[in-house]
């Protein structure tokens, strides 16, 4: 990449900012349109050269670097490197700390350092960090990675479930009380960031109460580390009778945090209803929406966004092409949703949030729009892009990019950085009437409005928020249902599979799959003969029905 840091000659951008909505006096260069492997998070040189974690790595290795050699903005050097063990897709970090490029998988951080001149690193990949614990890959696993000034490198710990049940995700059942998983689960641990083979035991628990964390930066004006959480979900599917299906679209939030030693944001017995302002506990210790109870000891965030936006990348702009407004603020790519059903999707977009002082100096604002590019977005398959990354170029410019056809793009602000202000954001303001981040009308927004046959109301209510109301499931999560194997074929095991569950890594159609199916037994065999009926007799599948004396068999059998 060319910098264009000793001067404004920035490329130009491209005619529709290759999709994306952006405030005034703002442009976007699409640097790459799609990346074999796709796209998790990213970094950039002190030479513009870009570094990319692939979201399926390739067999060359897990990592691609891009070079724009004509100052087009535009890549047109790519190589794949990095070849490390591929355990998954969940692998997020990608960040440069002292000459060195940081990089994980699922169960490892890695590093290689970096060799002035050259594009790819070809030195020694060393071993930073290895998750050794017997259980492998689960849900909330991913290892990304912030460095402060003294040489430490912090790295979340995600949790093993999602409410701390002794039964994954069955509903009506209490959590345990206190929760083991907290031991080594569901915080941030602070490491060495120079030392090599380290395990957990190495680290030391900064912070705890943190369900899952893929989007986290320390911010070099206050010092501190920040945060945003993925708050849990399925308060409908577990509690129907405490949460109504809007409720369970718009909570719990999405905590934005500032992260010190010994902080407890009081996963899994409590979360934050950014509706009420407050925290209250989870229906799992006996929380009914207004309970507040023990969550009065646990620190609060500096704001909440809606539920399900999927925070994944956090990332406080220090640079100087962008307008006043935005120096030091946070900005947040929010991935989208996959489990807001009935209601649209949400999220799809990159927000920003005004810093001064070390401390948020306004509301929540939309940055870029447009990745979606469908109004509403009735399944996560229906989102054309989904945002993911965030990085800076040595002048000033972001860089963006998408999970599902590996699209990277390069922002630039080319206006009077004088004349920015009110007329530009509120433009921006206007975004937030599109259904992907509005609150959604409790009757107009619900996208199931009418009486539904009783396979399809079961399935809508149990199996949507996963593999999405079309059932085409959600790429690295969630496997389509369409013509797979395991739902056309075998009664038997589609039958068994949905009263046991079932966890551990599945192929479907060539890609991996690996978070837990929980089991379903607390359904009458009426409903999940109804169910499976449906299953195998939508979505194009053509399969016969499922009794419910087939289901009563099996049952049987167990």
């Amino acid at each position: 990449m060319v910098s264009c840091s000793s001067g404004p000659q920035l490329p130009p951008g491209d005619p529709d900012n290759g999709g994306l909505v952006l405030p005034g006096g703002f442009d976007a260069v699409v640097v790459v349109d799609s990346l074999k492997g796709r796209t998790r998070h990213m970094a950039v040189n002190d030479n513009g050269d870009i570094y990319v974690k692939l979201r399926f790595p390739q067999e060359e290795g897990g990592n691609m670097a891009l070079r724009d050699n004509d100052g087009d903005g535009k890549a047109d050097e790519l190589q794949v490197f990095g070849d490390y063990k591929n355990d998954g897709s969940y692998g997020a970090a990608m960040r440069i700390y002292n000459g060195y490029l940081y990089y994980g998988s699922q169960l490892a951080v890695y590093r290689q350092k970096l060799v002035p001149g050259k594009l790819v690193p070809d030195t020694e990949i060393e071993t930073i960090l290895v998750d050794d614990h017997e259980h492998g890959s689960h849900e909330h696993i991913a290892k990304v990675v912030s460095f402060d000034d003294k040489g430490n490198m912090y790295v979340p710990f995600g949790t093993p479930s999602n409410a701390c049940m002794p039964v994954k995700r069955t509903p009506n059942m209490p959590g345990m009380d206190p929760c083991p998983q907290l031991e080594d689960h569901g915080g941030v641990w602070k490491f060495d960031a120079n030392k090599k083979n380290q395990t957990q035991k190495d680290g030391a628990k900064f912070a705890t109460g943190l369900r899952s964390i893929v989007a986290m930066d320390w911010n070099t004006e206050d010092n501190n580390l920040y945060v945003v959480m993925h708050g849990r979900d399925d308060l409908l599917r577990l509690w129907a009778q405490k949460y109504s299906p809007w409720e369970s679209a718009m909570l719990p939030a999405e905590e934005f945090l500032r992260v010190t030693e010994g902080t407890n944001a009081g996963w899994p017995y409590c979360y934050y209803d950014q509706i009420k302002g407050q925290k209250v506990l989870a229906p799992e210790y006996g929380g009914d929406g207004d309970s507040i109870g023990r969550c009065a000891d646990f620190v609060d965030p500096l704001m909440g966004f809606p539920g399900h936006w999927a925070p994944n990348d956090l990332f406080f702009y220090t640079g100087d092409q962008f307008p006043e407004h935005y120096k030091n603020g946070a900005f947040i790519a929010f991935h989208g949703s996959t489990n807001r059903a009935p209601y649209p999707q949400a999220g799809y977009f990159i927000g920003f949030v005004p810093f001064t002082n070390g401390q948020p100096s306004g509301d929540w604002e939309v940055f870029a729009d447009g990745f979606a590019g469908v109004d509403p977005v009735v399944n996560v398959s229906d989102a054309m892009y989904r945002p993911m990354g965030i990085a800076m170029g040595p002048d000033g410019s972001l860089y963006f990019s998408d999970t599902e056809k590996g699209k990277i793009w390069r922002v630039m602000y080319k206006g009077d950085k004088g004349g920015f202000g009110t007329e530009q954001l509120v433009k921006m303001e206007e975004r937030k009437n599109a259904s992907n981040i509005r609150t959604p009308d409790k009757i107009e927004d619900n996208l199931e409005k009418g009486v539904k046959v009783a396979g399809e109301k079961t399935y809508l209510t149990y199996c949507g928020s996963c593999h999405q109301n079309n059932g085409k499931g959600a790429s690295g999560r969630f496997p389509p249902l369409a013509g797979a194997p395991w739902v056309v074929g075998d009664k038997s095991l589609l039958i068994s599979i949905v009263l046991n569950g079932m966890e551990g890594s599945i192929m479907v159609n060539g890609e991996e799959y690996n978070n837990v199916m929980p089991q379903h037994s607390f359904l009458s065999d009426e409903e999940v003969a109804g169910v499976l009926t449906y299953i195998r007799q939508s979505f194009g599948n053509t399969a016969s029905e499922v009794s419910v004396e087939d289901v009563e068999k099996i049952r049987r059998s167990l």
